[in-house]
Parts: structure tokens; C-alpha cells; sequence
């Protein structure tokens, strides 16, 4: 009698030394998810001084800027090309990508290029980033949590991740290629990656069904049209009030598109959109806030927080994703509001000249965000999952629209630089204000909309189904019914502004007429002419400013260093300048 042949489990519990597979995804994941996210914050005012006199550099900005909409239109593509495409290839082909970019930046010298290099690495991010949560999706819940507080962390600190690399450069490509190191680090645990899940039984990666594809490519249409007005607002000098008013537009509709589905998929939905909206875009402003050159402690100041906030979201993650399935209902909210928490002590302690007080609001924001999003992926499958980083990644751009309108409103004629930056603070407290309430809201939708029945049912088996609490989402099992079960600043400048630029000696913080940047810059760059911008200085922003040597006269006496106004001052005290 012939023996039958022996075939290789699909599940990981069938892998040859799975531990060896499972340590090298997570040293990937903490390599290349940080990677993919600081693609997102566009940088290049704060080298404004370096660029070539004959480039435009209102043009460069808004070319550079072209990351995040790249990234943001990728992700969903890229979560349905993974029903067909096997994770390790996409991971590994999103790496190439970066380090294309990366190779190709050392070579850009026009707006064209500018813009290839960045929409090349932000479709690069955008494979990486659905990739890497496909791939912990039915391994060990430590990678899982993992992968939540790393991507917590990330948009905590990527804009000071992307800001750290360009201390005392000499070359302003450096905001092209900030991390050639990590990203050759990355690509080559990516394919020891390959290798191993190759050689030791390549476990079979969940898939998608063909109503989860039709929500993830209907995803991709108001990404478009965020990005389209993200866009416009830099090329057509759009006022502040029209800004805002689409940036709420755009956000309700992504909380519109995240209340259709199943109700246990709404709470993903609605986190992904409050976490994407909030996390990344306040934290950029406060770290800009909090540079050297505006008398901040600067980012060597700041690192100590940033490491005690991603130490205890993925920390949180863990515990949540060990100890607390079933807790996804109550645990969301909590972590949301603790998000709001984190958004009111930015009211009480931004500016600070101490770096560690910042370790509060810091460490409320990424923990937060890491429980509420290990909770609800509890509850869903990884179609879902996929659905839910579509919103929130359309939700950075929606977030840094906002706040973008909310500082031109703020900033509308200013007249001097302790004006503008007095008006700056003020309106990262406003921000702060207005993203808070915006939680809360989302909060009070997630509970109204749970007790509605789903306006559709998931075929069971297609979609992976919910994870059952207390059990390995590795381990599947079939119940007898057949279900399958398992686990910056963008402001218009006054008309009689002049056309010129001042510094402060060096270091200091410098005011060139020609185009404010928020933040992160997502918007694609610069307006048209008669724009501010306020870039702050390679020296000033990782430092307390250097004194000055002896002998030597400031450039220009009337522009001295504005300093930032006392904690404590709140926008609705006083009337905006």
C-alpha cells in the first residue's frame, strides 16, 4: 500500500523552528516600520538655507511633500494585492523601493526628480506598512503587539526622526535619504526574512475575501480626494476658513466610510481614524515648538521622553494583547481617552524649557493609541485590520489639514517674530482644544454606532474572523457549523511684509518670505508667493542655541530671537494678534 505523502501544515504551529522566524520578523518590524513611517514629515525648510539659489523652492517643498499622499494611496492597493502576493515579497520589494529612493537622492537636482525620489519612497512605506501587519497577523500575540507599539512610537516621534539627521549637514539631499544605514539594515533582515520563511515551511498568509477588497479600494477614493485638496491648498494660496472647512469634511467622511461594515468592526475603524487624525500631527507641532531655536530643550532633550512613551506602548500592547482579549470593548475607549488626557496636559505644559515634563503628554498619546488599537484588532480580521490603516493614514493627511488651517488662521497678520511665534504656540493650543473634542466625539459615535446591527455579513472562513479570546489567533479551529474562527505652518503674509530674510546670529531661528510649512508638510509643499515660512535651524533645533563668540554682532539687531511665550497661555485668554 503507497504511503501518502506528508504535507506541510499552513499554520505556524507546523513550522521547523518557528522562534527563528519569529525573532527575525520582529527585529524587521522594529527596523523598517519607524522607516517607513518618517517618509511622512516633509523637512526640507528646515534646510532651506542650502538649497541652490537656482531651484524654486516653493516648487521643491511641494514636491517633497508628495510622500505622505503616495503612501496614504498605497496601502490599500497594497492590502489586495496581498491576497495574491506573498507577504515576504511585498515586504521585501517595499524595502527596495526606500532604498532606491535612497540611492536615488544623492542624484536630485531638480523639482522633477525632487518629486520622483519622494513618491517613490512613500509607495515603498505604503507596501511596508499593511506588509508587516500581514505578516505578525497568525504568528505568536507578542509580534502583533509589537507591531502595534512600534507603529504607536512612530507617529509619536517621526518628526523628530526625520528632523534628527540634519544636524550640521552640509547637503540638503540629506532630507532625501535621512537613514541609509537603517535602511540597508532593513532590507537585509528582509531577506534573511525570505530566506527563512522559505526554509522552514512557509506559512500560508491571511487573505482577503471579495467584499473586505471592494471596502479596501473604496478606501482609496477619499484618500484621492484628500490628497487632490491637500494639493491645491499649496498651489492655489488657499485662505484659512476653506482649509478648515474641507479638513472637517474630509474627516467626516472617513468616519462615515469607517461606520459601514459589521459592528465589530466599527471600534478598528473609528480608532484607526481618531489615532491617525490626532497622534502624528500633534505631536509634529510639539516637537517643533519644543526646538532648540525656539527655546525649547531641543531634541536631545526630548529623546528621553520619546523613549519612556514607546517603551510603555508596546509595553501596554503587550499586556493588552496577552491578558486582556476580552476586554476590546471597554479598553478602546479607555485608551482614547487617555489620548484626550495626553491632548489637554499639551494645553498645561507646552512650551517647556524641561524636556522631561513632556514625558506625560508623550507617553499618554502613544500608550493610548497603542491599547485602543491592540484592543479593537482583537476583534477583527485581517481584512478588516487592513481597512482600518487605510483611514487612519487618510486621517494624518486629513489631521495636518486641520492644524495647517487652524495656524493660518492664527498666523494671519502677524507683523514680527515674537508675534508669529506667540501665534504659533497659541495655535498648537487650539489644535490641541479641537483634537481633544474630536476624540471625545469619536468616542461617543463608536458607542451609539455599536449597538446598530452590521449593514453587512462577512462570509464565514473569508475573512479570517474574529480572534477567540483566550486562544492563539495561530491555532484555527473549525466548529461543527462550519465557521472558521481564529484569532509648518502655512499662513498668508501680511501686504507689507517684506521679501527678505533674517537671522539671528547663529543658529537662530530663521524667517524667509517665501513659504510657511506645517509640521510634517503634507500638503506637498509651499503656497504661492507672499508666504511665510518658518524653518527652524539645524543648530537651534537639536540644542539650546550656542553662544555667540566673542566680538560678534548679531546680523540683524532689530530680528532678535522671539522667545517662546510661559506655559500655561491659552489662545481663548487673549484675543489672537
Amino acid at each position: 500500500m503507497a504511503v501518502p505523502p506528508i504535507q506541510r501544515s499552513p499554520h505556524p504551529a507546523g513550522l521547523r523552528h518557528p522562534w527563528l522566524l519569529d525573532m527575525v520578523l520582529g527585529l524587521l518590524i522594529v527596523a523598517a516600520l519607524p522607516l517607513a513611517i518618517i517618509t511622512i514629515p516633509n523637512t526640507l525648510s528646515v534646510v532651506a538655507g542650502l538649497l541652490p539659489g537656482d531651484i524654486d523652492q516653493v516648487g521643491l517643498r511641494r514636491t517633497h511633500g508628495l510622500a505622505l499622499p503616495a503612501l496614504m494611496l498605497t496601502v490599500p492597493l497594497a492590502a489586495v494585492a496581498l491576497r495574491r502576493a506573498k507577504v515576504a515579497h511585498v515586504i521585501l520589494g517595499g524595502l527596495a523601493l526606500v532604498a532606491l529612493s535612497d540611492v536615488a537622492g544623492g542624484y536630485a537636482a531638480s523639482e522633477l526628480v525632487v518629486g520622483v525620489v519622494r513618491v517613490l519612497r512613500g509607495i515603498g512605506a505604503g507596501l511596508i506598512v499593511p506588509a508587516t501587519l500581514a505578516a505578525v497577523w497568525d504568528r505568536v500575540p507578542a509580534l502583533r503587539a509589537l507591531w502595534v507599539g512600534v507603529l504607536s512610537l512612530s507617529l509619536l516621534a517621526a518628526q523628530a526622526l526625520a528632523l534628527w539627521p540634519l544636524d550640521d549637514v552640509s547637503s540638503w539631499k540629506v532630507t532625501l535619504q535621512p537613514y541609509p544605514l537603517v535602511t540597508g539594515v532593513a532590507l537585509a533582515l528582509a531577506a534573511v526574512y525570505l530566506v527563512a520563511w522559505m526554509l522552514l515551511g512557509r506559512p500560508v498568509s491571511p487573505g482577503l475575501d471579495v467584499r473586505e477588497r471592494s471596502r479596501l479600494l473604496l478606501a482609496a477614493v477619499p484618500a484621492a480626494g484628500i490628497a487632490v485638496v491637500a494639493i491645491s491648498t499649496a498651489t492655489e494660496g488657499w485662505r484659512a476658513t476653506p482649509v478648515i472647512l474641507l479638513a472637517a469634511t474630509a474627516i467626516v467622511g472617513l468616519l462615515a466610510l469607517a461606520s459601514i461594515g459589521t459592528a465589530e468592526s466599527r471600534p478598528l475603524a473609528y480608532s484607526m481614524v481618531a489615532v491617525g487624525v490626532v497622534l502624528l500631527p500633534s505631536a509634529a507641532q510639539v516637537t517643533l515648538v519644543e526646538m532648540g531655536g525656539l527655546g525649547g530643550p531641543g531634541l536631545r532633550g526630548l529623546w528621553i521622553p520619546y523613549g519612556v512613551a514607546g517603551l510603555l506602548a508596546v509595553a501596554a500592547s503587550v499586556v493588552v494583547r496577552l491578558f486582556a482579549r476580552a476586554a476590546g470593548r471597554w479598553l478602546a475607549p479607555l485608551g482614547l481617552l487617555s489620548m484626550v488626557v495626553g491632548l489637554c496636559s499639551v494645553r498645561l505644559v507646552v512650551p517647556s524649557a524641561d524636556g522631561l515634563v513632556l514625558a506625560v503628554p508623550f507617553t499618554l498619546l502613544a500608550v493610548g493609541a497603542a491599547v485602543a488599537l491592540t484592543a479593537t484588532l482583537q476583534e477583527v480580521g485581517i481584512g478588516t485590520a487592513a481597512f482600518g490603516l487605510s483611514l487612519c493614514f487618510a486621517g494624518v493627511l486629513a489631521g495636518f489639514l486641520l492644524g495647517t488651517g487652524v495656524q493660518m488662521k492664527m498666523l494671519d497678520g502677524v507683523r514680527s517674530a515674537q508675534e508669529l511665534v506667540d501665534s504659533f504656540v497659541g495655535a498648537l493650543h487650539w489644535w490641541a482644544l479641537i483634537g481633544g473634542f474630536l476624540t471625545v466625539a469619536i468616542i461617543v459615535l463608536a458607542a451609539v454606532m455599536a449597538r446598530r446591527p452590521g449593514q453587512e455579513t462577512t462570509p464565514a472562513g473569508l475573512d479570517g474572523g474574529p480572534p477567540c479570546a483566550g486562544t492563539d489567533s495561530g491555532a484555527r479551529t473549525v466548529p461543527p457549523s462550519g465557521e472558521q474562527r481564529g484569532d509648518v505652518l502655512l499662513v498668508r503674509a501680511s501686504p507689507d511684509d517684506g521679501a527678505g530674510s533674517s537671522r539671528d546670529g547663529e543658529g537662530g531661528v530663521g524667517m524667509e518670505h517665501k513659504g510657511v510649512k506645517s509640521p510634517g508638510e503634507p500638503d506637498g509643499g509651499g503656497s504661492a508667493d507672499g508666504d511665510v515660512v518658518l524653518p527652524v535651524s539645524s543648530q537651534g533645533a537639536f540644542d539650546k542655541l550656542k553662544p555667540r563668540r566673542d566680538n560678534e554682532e548679531p546680523a540683524d539687531p532689530a530680528g532678535a530671537l522671539p522667545a517662546v511665550p510661559p506655559q500655561g497661555h491659552s489662545p481663548e485668554d487673549a484675543a489672537s494678534p
